[in-house]
């Protein structure tokens, strides 16, 4: 059976070859006053298609269900299986990505925080600008808001210059109880090992080899590399550091997160600061 659509495309074709529309009709057994119908469901996706189309040129290396959190933000609220037919229709297809090791990333990482602050993750992003320039980029996340506190871009970034990054962003957003990393030669010089001690701070260092055991740092990496670094072209390293710090702003503010629940991390962070103010008016 060919479908009503199928057959008033058919009748326009014999149309312009020459035939009679009630010709055309009769013997594409296709009833007249079918010809002209318009479908409704067609003018109601229209705005919703729009939108997503433009989403999805915004964002183009994202999915059909974090663009459904950006679509209902602008006023277009729909089910999944509705996004993902209109995301179908449209085309609008991201490139799938090599299959993760699930047997790795399902064994427990330790000392999962519990809070926001507890635990800091930091580790190393490597590129290069057009014009050869190396990029080293250091990253540092809380574990528990998913919030990236830092991208440090620079050509070389020592231990001196780590320890400067975290004295920085420690008098900004407080001191952290754990900083996970792997066992670079950066996270485990004696300088950055007495400046830990002298915070009281504790190192939680990756197992060699596991880098599961950071998970949350390497799944911010790969997204920083996919949507960031995969996605510009920097002619030098200065140009780098402005997209790159738009785009932490942009991760932070504006991009949804599946597990928090489709929050922002700056989202989730004031949510959970707005719970924990009021019990410690209580406790004292």
């Amino acid at each position: 059976m060919v479908s009503a659509p199928a057959r008033r495309r058919q009748v326009e074709y014999a149309k312009r070859r020459g035939l009679s529309e009630r010709r055309a009709c009769a013997l594409l057994r296709l009833a007249r006053s079918a010809l002209h119908y318009e479908s409704r469901l067609r003018k109601k996706d229209a705005p919703a298609l729009a939108a997503m189309a433009m989403l999805s040129a915004q964002y183009p290396r994202y999915g059909y269900r974090r663009i459904r959190v950006f679509l209902e933000r602008q006023g277009h609220p729909m089910s999944v299986d509705r996004t993902w037919r209109l995301w179908r229709q449209a085309g609008l297809q991201v490139p799938r990505k090599r299959p993760r090791r699930r047997i790795a990333a399902a064994r427990p990482r330790p000392r999962a925080p519990l809070a926001a602050g507890q635990v800091w993750a930091y580790d190393f992003v490597f590129d290069s600008c057009a014009n050869g320039q190396p990029l080293k980029c250091l990253t540092v996340i809380d574990e528990y808001t998913r919030e990236c506190l830092a991208i440090d871009v620079a050509g070389s970034i020592r231990s001196a210059r780590v320890v400067e990054v975290l004295s920085r962003l420690i008098s900004i957003h407080g001191a952290p109880q754990v900083l996970r990393s792997d066992n670079g030669p950066e996270f485990v010089s004696c300088a950055l090992l007495r400046w830990a001690a002298s915070q009281n701070l504790d190192m939680a260092l990756i197992d060699p080899g596991k880098p599961w055991q950071n998970g949350t740092t390497e799944s911010f990496n790969g997204k920083f590399r996919d949507e960031c670094l995969s996605m510009e072209w920097f002619r030098h390293r200065l140009e780098a550091k402005v997209v790159i710090e738009q785009w932490r702003q942009h991760y932070n503010e504006v991009r949804p997160h599946s597990s928090l629940g489709n929050q922002t991390p700056a989202a989730f962070k004031n949510a959970c600061l707005s719970t924990t103010q009021p019990e410690a008016v209580l406790q004292e």
